[in-house]
C-alpha cells in the first residue's frame, strides 16, 4: 500500500470517527426538570404524564432544534440544586427572570410574559398588596411572591407563611388558614377558578416579569440552541397556538 493510500484512509477513518461522535452529541438526551405542581404550566394529569404549557412549549422547541429531552418531575424546593449538581440540564417551570437569579444562572428569552396576582376570599376588602398589611399571607416558598412579600413586610415576619407548591398555598386559603395567597399571575387565575369561593386582586404596582428557561452559567450553546427554538416556533406560529390551548386567548391579548 503506499503512502497517498494509507494517508487517504487514514483521513477517511478519522472523518468517520468525527461524523459518528459529532451525531452521537447532537443526539444526546437532555433531561429537563419541572415541578408538576404548577397548573396549567406543568402538571401531572390522570396518567401520570407531566403536561402544561411549559411542556408543550420545550417540546416544541427541541422538536425544532432536533434534541431529544427526559422531563423530571422535581420538586421546587431541590429544582436548582439539580442544575446545579448535573443531575439536570435544563429547567422549564415558570421561573421568572430577575437579576438575582442571573448573577448564578443563564436563561433564554422570556418565553412567557407575567406578575404577580393576590388570592383572597369573595368576601375579602383587600384591593392591593398593602392591605395585606397585618394578615396572614401564603406564599411558594423561595418564589418571586416570596421576594415580593418579604420586602413589603419583611423576610421574617410572622404572618408570611411558606408552603412547597402552589396547590398548597390555594388549599390553605380556601381553608381558612390564610387570608390571602400571592404566586403568578397565570398559575393563581387557574386555581382560583376552581375555587368558586375565592377571587384574584390585580395590584396594578407590581411590576411586569417574564418567564425563562434556565440553564447553567456559561452554557452559551444550549442557551443559543433554546434561543433558536423559541424565536423558530414564534415565527412559525406554534407559539400562539399552544398559547391558545392553554389560557383560551392570544398572546399578548389581557
Amino acid at each position: 500500500m503506499n503512502r497517498f493510500r494509507r494517508t487517504l484512509l487514514l483521513s477517511l477513518g478519522l472523518l468517520g470517527a468525527s461524523l459518528t461522535l459529532g451525531a452521537h452529541a447532537q443526539s444526546r438526551e437532555l433531561t429537563v426538570a419541572s415541578s408538576a405542581t404548577y397548573a396549567p404550566f406543568a402538571f401531572e394529569n390522570k396518567d401520570k404524564q407531566i403536561v402544561g404549557f411549559d411542556i408543550d412549549i420545550i417540546n416544541a422547541i427541541a422538536k425544532q432544534q432536533g434534541f431529544k429531552i427526559k422531563l423530571v418531575n422535581t420538586p421546587w424546593s431541590g429544582i436548582f440544586a439539580a442544575l446545579n449538581n448535573g443531575d439536570v440540564d435544563l429547567i422549564i417551570s415558570g421561573v421568572t427572570i430577575n437579576e438575582k437569579r442571573k448573577q448564578s444562572y443563564d436563561f433564554s428569552p422570556p418565553y412567557f410574559a407575567a406578575k404577580q396576582l393576590i388570592a383572597v376570599p369573595k368576601s375579602s376588602s383587600v384591593t392591593s398588596l398593602k392591605d395585606l398589611a397585618g394578615k396572614k399571607i401564603a406564599v411558594v416558598n423561595a418564589s418571586t411572591a416570596d421576594d415580593v412579600v418579604s420586602r413589603e413586610f419583611g423576610k421574617t415576619n410572622p404572618n408570611l407563611r411558606r408552603f412547597e407548591s402552589t396547590p398548597l398555598i390555594i388549599s390553605e386559603l380556601a381553608g381558612g388558614g390564610v387570608d390571602a395567597a400571592v404566586g403568578d399571575n397565570g398559575v393563581i387565575a387557574y386555581r382560583v377558578a376552581q375555587n368558586p369561593e375565592l377571587k384574584t386582586v390585580d395590584d396594578k404596582s407590581f411590576p411586569e416579569e417574564a418567564f425563562g428557561i434556565v440553564v447553567k452559567k456559561g452554557d452559551k450553546a444550549l442557551q443559543d440552541k433554546l434561543a433558536a427554538g423559541l424565536a423558530a416556533i414564534r415565527a412559525d406560529g406554534t407559539y400562539a397556538t399552544i398559547y391558545k390551548k392553554w389560557f383560551d386567548k392570544d398572546p399578548g391579548a389581557r
